[in-house]
């Protein structure tokens, strides 16, 4: 079951149904895309219509964000409550360590997924982990069919991808987007963590999903970082009161720009929910 949120579909769904829906994704072996959709980019998403589409192709769209679950209930079709992309990682690599499923992670500054999956090991020690790789490399000269893509959507117009996601500038030395898709795809994984920030993430799985062959690939924002230590993630007390958005304001301040986007959200939820009654 699923409902529509200005123009996207969102699944009714908490945690352990997301669970088992991704469970059912990797049982059939062909790539599945899982989007969890937060305030900012449903927002943006009103702006760019490929990536409204885009989120109306993925397989599994969850509201991660209070404000997903606010905009649901004011528009009188509420669903169970968040499943963010963290806590979803998380949930999906335990059932991993149980099934024997092959986890990649891709994204994040350079070292980064390396320890995030060293400490995912040391608390489920039967997992695998097929493979890493930073988040940091250059455009593809040539796609999945041999087409020549100099600038790829995955990242913003005059900016690299590093750059977009507000790392260095390219590295010669560093991969190209399509030796990622290679490299991952000879892991043969059975879930894809991307960690590359929103709206990359969903344009990089989209973008290659099928060349990628994984049965399940899904964008995970900042999670790397947080599971490596790099970043603390708020006190459970902030998330319970669903104030995790204050606590990454708080520890990330230059955040204040993105998060003006948040009462503009709310006022084009309400404005739709009331014009639509």
């Amino acid at each position: 079951m699923h409902i529509n949120l200005l123009g996207a579909r969102v699944d009714v769904v908490d945690l352990s149904g997301a669970v088992e829906k991704v469970a059912a994704f990797v049982a059939t072996g062909r790539p599945h895309q899982v989007i969890t959709l937060n305030p900012e980019i449903l927002y943006r998403a009103q702006q760019e219509p490929e990536l409204l589409a885009l989120i109306n192709r993925a397989d599994l769209v969850t509201a991660d964000g209070i404000g997903i679950v606010w905009a649901a209930k004011v528009a009188g079709t509420p669903v169970p409550g968040r499943v963010t992309g963290i806590d979803l990682m998380l949930a999906l690599v335990a059932r991993a360590a149980r099934e024997g499923w092959r986890v990649f992670l891709l994204g994040a500054a350079p070292g980064v997924a390396e320890e995030a999956a060293r400490r995912l090991q040391e608390k489920h020690p039967g997992l695998v982990v097929a493979g890493t790789q930073h988040g940091y490399f250059r455009p593809a000269e040539e796609g999945p069919s041999g087409e020549a893509v100099g600038t790829s959507p995955a990242h913003m117009p005059g900016k690299s991808p590093n750059e977009s996601a507000g790392g260095p500038p390219e590295n010669p030395k560093d991969p190209t987007e399509w030796d990622v898709v290679q490299q991952i795809r000879g892991a043969k994984p059975d879930l894809l963590f991307v960690a590359l920030g929103a709206p990359r993430q969903e344009k990089f799985i989209a973008r290659y999903k099928q060349a990628l062959g994984v049965p399940v690939a899904m964008g995970v924002g900042g999670s790397f970082d947080v599971i490596a230590g790099r970043v603390a993630r708020a006190p459970v007390w902030m998330q319970r009161l669903h104030l995790e958005w204050l606590g990454r304001l708080l520890r990330e301040p230059r955040r204040w720009r993105r998060m003006l986007v948040l009462p503009r959200f709310a006022w084009l939820a309400w404005r739709k929910a009331r014009l639509g009654k």
